[in-house]
């Protein structure tokens, strides 16, 4: 395995333990309000990229995601499609609509 794909595959492993933390935290509450707050919490906090990766995984069939977060699924944003390398990626830092954000995600950044 290459460098890059060993450093994809890690980072693959984080985002779906992370979702599956999420999807722990909310499994406490009642079933729906849990689902909703998955959903909420990656709309929210995740940045484009790291929603660019889950969906990697959900679309692959999403194997090793918790129930709960499978079906929040359905409500977390899907971002736009990857810049291509050497395209404008946004702002710096992979910000801006280039980079995948809506433009309320970049209004409430600024705001």
């Amino acid at each position: 395995m290459s460098p890059d794909q060993h450093h994809a595959t890690d980072v693959i492993a984080k985002i779906v333990r992370m979702a599956n933390q999420i999807g722990t935290f909310f499994a406490s509450k009642p079933h729906d309000e849990g689902v909703a707050g998955v959903a909420e919490h990656i709309n929210k906090f995740w940045e484009p990229r790291m929603r660019r990766h889950f969906f990697e995984v959900f679309d692959a069939g999403g194997e090793s995601l918790s129930p709960i977060v499978k079906e929040a699924a359905a409500t977390i944003r899907r971002p736009a499609e990857a810049p291509h390398p050497g395209a404008n990626a946004g702002a710096p830092g992979g910000k801006g609509s280039a980079a995948g954000e809506s433009k309320a995600e970049i209004a409430a950044s600024q705001g």
